[in-house]
């Protein structure tokens, strides 16, 4: 009887043991499932391996234009919405030639004479069609020592950690690349086009470099119209000013952006100051430079146009007085390659 009791003590026991075991490894095997759905759930969430779940939106740092639409964020803002109204996001954006304010008032596109308001579209023309070869071109027509040109201009910049630039037809980005770097994560550069073919082949040059701290917006030279007054350290703009309809009025917009201190850098063609290398420059334009602009580009008419603007761009002295009118003090000009190149610089008091 004892025996027999005991034996049923102990099947008891072993079978309690057991079902405790039981019991402990489903509940061990809930918290494991539970775990293992919770984790699944969190990678599906962070998952951003698929096209669909990544984040879409504008780039850190670059924006590609200023929009219309934008609301005013303070009370002061009523100025620069007003003008941003005017800013028109097209390749002739805010073209302040039109047949009703400039009536058939001419001004010339390289030797040709065309209505003023005509010549915006024509030059847009021009570089829009020679975008994409720019600047394989600018190395065979200047044998690469444009990056020279590019590189004294920078130095005479003054640009410092924190500042903000704005580069005026700044095209594939070329200085708007080292003024990145220059002012740092706490400066900001503006590289700006009137062309949208121009200014697209710069924003992908420079996303691909790196440069978190550049927008490209597209804007007008002789307005501006984005920007608000007294907002740059620095302006340059680099083999654009010959191709604005009137420099007069880009040069007073310039002038008002700037900050009081700031400069401006015109890096630009001009006029030699050696006679036989005048005549063998204009040879070497006239006839190389549209031939290669055939070759490469297959485009010798806008090459063509180049070289013609080229001539009909002010020569040093006078470009210094433009500059000197339109307000800016200080004003003084370097010849580079006995002035084939200028580098004109001046400084809103």
């Amino acid at each position: 009887m004892t025996d027999t009791s005991s034996n049923n003590n102990a099947h008891l026991q072993n079978k309690l043991v057991k079902d405790s075991i039981d019991h402990n490894q489903d509940i061990s095997a809930q918290i494991l499932r539970a775990q293992t759905a919770a984790s699944n759930k969190d990678n599906s969430n962070n998952d951003f391996t698929k096209v669909q779940d990544l984040p879409t939106g504008t780039p850190q740092g670059q924006q590609t234009t200023m929009p219309n639409t934008e609301k005013p964020t303070s009370t002061d803002t009523s100025v620069r919405t007003e003008r941003q109204a005017l800013f028109n996001q097209r390749d002739d954006i805010n073209n302040p030639h039109t047949p009703e304010t400039d009536g058939n008032e001419q001004t010339h596109f390289g030797y040709k004479t065309v209505n003023k308001a005509e010549k915006q579209a024509r030059v847009a023309d021009v570089f829009t069609s020679v975008a994409k070869k720019y600047d394989i071109m600018n190395d065979l027509m200047s044998f690469g020592i444009h990056r020279l040109w590019k590189r004294y201009a920078i130095s005479l910049s003054g640009v410092r950690a924190g500042q903000h630039v704005l580069d005026i037809a700044g095209g594939t980005g070329d200085l708007a690349k080292v003024f990145s770097r220059e002012v740092g994560r706490n400066g900001h550069v503006v590289l700006s086009d009137i062309n949208a073919a121009m200014l697209e082949v710069g924003r992908e040059r420079l996303i691909n470099a790196g440069c978190n701290n550049v927008d490209f917006i597209l804007a007008n030279a002789e307005t501006l119209a984005p920007f608000d007054d007294n907002s740059f350290d620095l302006v340059t703009i680099s083999f654009g000013l010959r191709n604005v309809t009137d420099k007069d009025a880009a040069l007073r917009a310039m002038y008002r952006v700037l900050k009081p201190g700031g400069r401006l850098l015109i890096l630009e063609f001009s006029k030699p100051v050696f006679e036989p290398l005048s005549k063998a420059y204009d040879l070497y334009s006239f006839t190389a430079l549209p031939m290669m602009g055939k070759l490469i580009a297959n485009d010798s008419e806008s090459y063509q146009y180049l070289a013609e603007s080229i001539r009909m761009h002010p020569d040093q002295q006078t470009l210094k007085q433009m500059m000197q009118q339109a307000g800016f003090e200080n004003c003084d000009y370097h010849n580079l390659t006995a002035g084939i190149v200028a580098v004109h610089r001046g400084f809103k008091a």
